[in-house]
């Protein structure tokens, strides 16, 4: 039971993601904001890593290269879209813009590494693909034929991509590797890998004028989104198995929408309930496994 408490907390926390970036991404620049996220949650990784793992892992050359690939895309790119695109784009359409990720993994896990998938499965792929057009294009796909789209919805389409990629690789990198051992030492690649950008984008100039608000968000992002958020889902796994505990990353865009309408006062017009309606199921056929 406790299992399942906190995997749907994590979801929460995870959909809260997208309310502090959105809140953290008006005035704090997409670099920086990364790299102080991914700081924060290396610090109190590598302490878990110890106290779970006895010692830190020492990786072969083939694990960092795989290592530094996971950091690249899951920290480096993937966040650098993520607040660049939470500056102009609604929390709750870009929580269901990324929602469609598990589609796409399980659309190219099936091309790369020869999963199965079901007839269910595709249509699951179909109603998610939909629904994406709906929100993406703010229920007018017709938009996304004539190149209107905005900047913001590019850079959450960007999301998608690195975290496809992420995760894919993660596959590989995580057979010979504790998934604990990855995300540490990826979020650390991350945050080095941001550093020289960071400052670059002023962050030694402003990082004194951040507000109160502003640090709580980043703060957030770095320990309940990514250190306390992962230790809890991959728990999850080891407890009840991949598939059961991947059920509940379905409530993430759900809990996003939710908090966006309360906290941000965000709108839920027709092209948010119907394409949430539409992704949201659509990724949970794609990834059932016993139909």
């Amino acid at each position: 039971m406790v299992v399942y408490i906190k995997l749907f907390f994590t979801a929460v926390l995870w959909g809260g993601t997208f309310i502090a970036a959105r809140v953290v991404a008006q005035d704090v620049g997409p670099f920086s904001a990364a790299f102080l996220r991914f700081a924060i949650a290396s610090v109190f990784l590598l302490v878990i890593l110890r106290h779970v793992e006895g010692r830190l892992p020492r990786l072969t050359t083939r694990q960092w290269i795989a290592v530094i690939l996971l950091g690249m895309t899951g920290a480096f790119a993937y966040n650098f879209f993520f607040f660049s695109g939470l500056k102009t784009i609604t929390a709750s359409r870009a929580s269901l813009i990324v929602a469609t990720n598990p589609v796409l993994i399980a659309l190219l896990a099936s091309f790369f590494f020869k999963e199965r998938l079901r007839v269910i499965n595709f249509v699951g792929v179909i109603l998610c693909a939909t629904g994406a057009m709906i929100v993406i294009s703010r229920g007018d796909p017709t938009v996304i034929f004539r190149g209107g789209l905005g900047a913001g919805e590019m850079n959450i389409l960007g999301c998608v991509a690195s975290w496809v990629a992420y995760s894919l690789i993660g596959k590989v990198a995580m057979k010979n590797m504790s998934p604990l051992a990855a995300v540490t030492y990826s979020c650390i690649v991350g945050a080095l890998a941001l550093l020289y950008p960071a400052f670059c984008e002023g962050m030694s100039l402003e990082i004194t004028r951040y507000t109160a608000i502003e640090w709580f968000g980043i703060f957030y992002l770095g320990f309940f989104g990514s250190v306390l958020g992962f230790t809890w889902y991959y728990q999850g796994i080891q407890a009840i198995g991949a598939s059961r505990a991947g059920v509940f990353i379905n409530f993430v865009p759900v809990s996003a929408v939710i908090m966006a309408f309360f906290i941000l006062h965000e709108a839920l017009d027709a092209s948010i309930v119907a394409g949430a309606a539409l992704v949201v199921g659509g990724a949970y056929l794609t990834n059932r496994r016993n139909i």
